[in-house]
Parts: C-alpha cells; structure tokens; sequence
C-alpha cells in the first residue's frame, strides 16, 4: 500500500476544518452533526474519522488554530513594546480581521454559548481564552515595566481587565455592527488617562 505524503495528510485535515467551519456557520455548531460534516466535506466516514473521533475534537483544532494565529500576532505587537492604548488598537486590527461572515468570530461565538452548558465546550474555551488572556498579559506587562501603571497595580489584575475589552468589542461589533475601532481606543483612553 502507497504511503500517504505528510502534505496530503495535511490537506485532508484542512479540508476536514473548511467543511466543518463552513457547516457550523451554516447550521449553527449544536445543529452540525458529524454525519453533516462529513457530507460537508465530501469524504467517507473513515477518512474523516481517521483525522478527527469527534465533534469536539474539530471544535478544539478550530479553536487551537484561531488562537494560535492570534496569539502568535499578539506576541509580534507586545514585542514592539508601545504604549497600551496603541497595542490594543493594534490588536483591535486583528479582532477586526475576524468579524467577517467566514471569520472566527461567528463561529468563537457559538463556542462561547455551548461552552457554558457542554462541559467538553466547556473546557476547550477554558484552555484557548486562558492562553489568549496569558498572551494579552504580555502588553500589560509592557505597560507596567514602562510607568504607564501606577507602580501598585497588580498586573495580573489590570491583565483581567484588559482582557475582557477585547471580546467585548468583538461582541458589540458582531450583534450592533458599532462601536468602530477608533471610537472604541478613545473610549478606552477616556477610561484608563488620570
């Protein structure tokens, strides 16, 4: 029997994630069964299941992609160390990039709601928002180690903080279609300037 390039393993894995994103932003995550996966991505029930066991685990590779691609870019704006309002903005850009109907975001959403009833959700948020919330500490960090903090500020606090500015921005812009980005930092320089 032939072996099978890592390359198109890859691909097949991929075509896997397209299928089923394309699906949970079509039928919504809880209605996708994996037979609508499978069909979705226009392979047998062997070969998908060769890659993935379950529903859960095509959720988790989603989630682990979106959050490593963002997290890798969170990591190139901490290390050009500027001030918090202006990596934020920065990092409001990349949120930005995922609102679109394909984005993440739609579908980061539907995560969020299942997470609170499905305890397997449940824990795969927990794991991916935890490792965004560990790499958005980086920019509060900077802005510790620069002044921009009051010296007794807990930077793992202020982090909490930080943090939840971003999903909610998501949120708003993914419901209400505002605030723009612009109008958001100001609003957020309104809040944090003595």
């Amino acid at each position: 029997m032939p072996r099978v390039s890592e390359d198109h393993l890859t691909a097949r894995r991929e075509q896997i994630l397209a299928a089923a994103r394309a699906c949970f932003l079509r039928k919504g995550l809880h209605n996708s069964s994996m037979q609508d996966l499978i069909k979705e991505a226009g392979l047998s029930v062997g070969a998908v299941y060769r890659y993935f066991k379950s529903k859960d685990e095509i959720i988790a590779a989603i989630a682990e992609g979106v959050v490593s691609g963002i997290s890798q870019q969170i990591d190139e704006i901490a290390a050009r160390r500027l001030p918090l309002v202006d990596s934020l903005g920065l990092l409001l850009e990349v949120i930005d990039t995922q609102l679109s109907p394909d984005g993440a975001l739609p579908i980061a959403v539907q995560i969020w709601a299942e997470a609170t009833t499905d305890p397997a959700i449940g824990a795969i948020a927990h794991a991916r928002y935890s490792a965004l919330r560990t790499s958005v500490r980086a920019l509060v960090a900077n802005a510790a180690e620069s002044g921009e903090l009051p010296p007794e500020a807990d930077v793992d606090e202020v982090n909490s903080a930080v943090f939840s500015l971003i999903p909610g921005y998501a949120l708003q812009r993914l419901l209400i279609g505002t605030p723009e980005r612009e109008a958001y930092l100001r609003g957020i320089r309104a809040l944090i300037t003595p």
